[in-house]
């Protein structure tokens, strides 16, 4: 799993982000089909997909499945304020917990925002207690996902890359 700045990314070309659009249009596509849209030599096509990989520009399998498959219809973002020497530590204890679907380190009042998945408001207290129960936790505010009105999207950013 990709970790570190959200600035450590590679840049990609318009040319990357037009396979970028045709995977995700085919996210199954062998490298011989996707040369062959994009009119490019398969060793080109499979050489990009690589670096693209490696340089961390292609999030994980794991981010497609969704939580309600798994159980865990109940979903919720917890701000949390730590002491500011124990963010490390407060990291590596939310990384324990299995419901803790991924930790963004912000700035302003709270330090970190932490996505929460739950299978009913139980768990969630649960969950909540374990955060609250890592040292350097000082605070938390959990709010509840009520609605996904606009799912996790690259679509519209890929085509202004694919148009430079």
């Amino acid at each position: 799993m990709w970790r570190g700045t959200l600035s450590t990314v590679s840049g990609i070309d318009a040319t990357d982000a037009r396979l970028l659009l045709a995977l995700s249009q085919d996210p199954r596509a062998t490298v011989m089909a996707l040369s062959q849209s994009l009119g490019l030599a398969r060793n080109t096509v499979q050489a990009r997909l690589a670096r693209l990989e490696s340089g961390g520009v292609l999030d994980p399998f794991e981010r497609r499945v969704r939580p309600e498959a798994l159980g865990y219809p109940l979903g919720a973002y917890v701000t949390v304020t730590v002491v500011q020497t124990s963010l490390a530590e407060v990291s590596a204890g939310l990384a324990d917990i299995p419901e803790v679907l991924e930790v963004i380190g912000l700035s302003g009042a709270a330090d970190l925002l932490v996505q929460v998945v739950a299978r009913d408001a139980d768990d969630l207290w649960r969950i909540s207690e374990q955060v609250l129960a890592i040292p350097g936790v000082q605070r938390t505010d959990t709010n509840l996902a009520l609605r996904r009105f606009v799912d996790h999207r690259m679509t519209p950013l890929l085509r202004r890359a694919a148009d430079r």
